[in-house]
């Protein structure tokens, strides 16, 4: 456990935190933050989502044509786009203005990544690409045209992935994402799953071939445990989901694609019009990835909010305290328990937060029942089912007001996360829970958004 400077335990935000309270901290994001000089793994990894465009084209039939929703802002691209919708939510801001008795300026849209194909999540850019970008470097070691997308669909390419092992510690949305497409590309793939990991996961994984591997603790002994079997083995890949470059390479490629989506909607982003996203973090490797991508492409016009559940606060607490991978939530008296099975993290990466914490905007931390209210509320208005996970962030612009834009004006922008491969008896029981409790919190509100 970490002891806590003397400063640091009269921190009235980490007593906060460490009371379960829901928690806001917005900061400023000065326009002299500089940038990560990792500009050239971003566009690397755009340029090898294009690469492989034909290859998903023909391996998943369902991203053989451009979705409806996507072609007015990709009206160039063929088939094998992994992309997700970005959709107006107009209802469900009616509603949330009715259940807290305010209205928040500007509009609220939705960045679609529960319905990200193949793996239905914010995890699949930057899963799929960390296993392309392996997959490359297999092919090019072997004399092969790493270039061309044929080769991985070749006898001689499978045959030699066969002797490859990808191996990864998950709670869930990543070991899908690197699984699935490990075992399409032929290589062996190993995920560590921790405690809180839901079944049908795990089962969908056995579906696809992949060997999954159960762990009676949480993410970091998952982690652990992958890092420990891949470390012991040949011709063995770790993706180390606390420190992998690779993965935020992948993740930050959504901020080109959003910015295209932006302006084929009409909608203008700049320092009168900000963009205000709220972003639900786990470890922090896919909002940190996302965070990144976006101030390069809006620059200052866009702030960046982290939410987390209030038991499993880790990137809040890591930030704020500075220690972050050094301090884990148990170490305030917090469980890292939560129904948001994704966000269920103990200890912040390693990475993320000296790398990207001067760029976020601000955090805060919600309750599960709000969380859980949550996958109601896009039911009833916008007929959307998510897991719980994807709604953490739902709720906020309506407990920071104008403050998170720093003006009377903002679009407000919800990332959610997941929600397409649920089976639909898991997907029933998610919405008739969250919307038994939608009325709860809005007489609750003075509660839940106190800070």
């Amino acid at each position: 456990m970490t002891e806590l400077p003397d400063d640091l335990k009269t921190d009235e935000i980490i007593r906060s935190l460490a009371s379960d309270r829901s928690t806001t901290w917005l900061r400023s994001t000065p326009t002299e933050a500089a940038l990560p000089d990792l500009g050239a793994v971003m566009d690397s990894a755009a340029a090898r989502f294009d690469r492989f465009a034909p290859w998903f084209a023909t391996t998943f039939p369902e991203t053989s044509t451009v979705p409806a929703e996507l072609a007015e802002a990709f009206p160039e691209a063929g088939g094998g786009m992994i992309e997700s919708p970005l959709v107006p939510a107009t209802a469900a801001q009616r509603r949330l203005d009715e259940l807290f008795g305010s209205e928040v300026t500007g509009q609220l849209w939705l960045k679609r990544d529960d319905s990200l194909p193949v793996s239905g999540s914010i995890k699949a850019r930057g899963g799929f690409h960390e296993v392309l970008e392996f997959a490359e470097a297999v092919a090019a070691d072997h004399g092969l045209d790493a270039f061309d997308p044929a080769t991985y669909s070749s006898p001689k390419f499978r045959e030699i992935a066969a002797n490859h092992r990808i191996v990864v510690g998950s709670t869930g949305n990543l070991g899908l994402s690197i699984g699935i497409l490990s075992a399409r590309l032929g290589f062996a793939a190993s995920v560590h799953m921790s405690a809180d990991a839901r079944e049908w996961k795990k089962t969908l994984l056995r579906d696809h071939g992949v060997d999954v591997i159960e762990h009676a603790g949480d993410f970091v002994e998952a982690v652990e445990a992958g890092r420990a079997s891949a470390e012991a083995a040949e011709n063995t890949h770790f993706v180390d989901d606390e420190d992998s470059v690779s993965l935020f390479a992948g993740y930050s490629v959504a901020a080109l694609r959003l910015e295209r989506q932006f302006a084929a909607a009409g909608v203008t982003i700049d320092e009168r019009n900000p963009l205000i996203v709220y972003l639900p973090c786990g470890i922090g490797g896919g909002p940190g990835g996302v965070t990144f991508g976006l101030r390069r492409v809006f620059g200052t016009a866009v702030r960046c909010v982290f939410v987390e559940p209030s038991q499993a606060p880790s990137m809040f607490l890591g930030v704020r305290t500075g220690l972050h991978s050094d301090i884990a939530v148990q170490d305030i008296g917090l469980s890292g328990a939560t129904a948001a099975d994704g966000l269920a993290v103990a200890r912040p990466s390693r990475f993320i937060g000296p790398t990207i914490g001067p760029l976020i905007s601000g955090f805060a931390t919600v309750p599960d029942e709000v969380i859980r209210a949550g996958v109601g509320i896009l039911h009833e208005t916008e007929g959307i089912d998510v897991e719980p996970s994807a709604t953490a962030g739902l709720t906020i612009p309506w407990r920071t007001g104008d403050a998170a834009a720093e003006s009377s004006s903002g679009i407000h922008l919800m990332w959610l996360t997941g929600g397409a491969m649920v089976p639909d008896d898991e997907r029933i029981a998610y919405v008739e829970e969250g919307r038994g409790l939608v009325e709860r919190i809005g007489s609750n509100a003075s509660a839940i958004f106190v800070d």
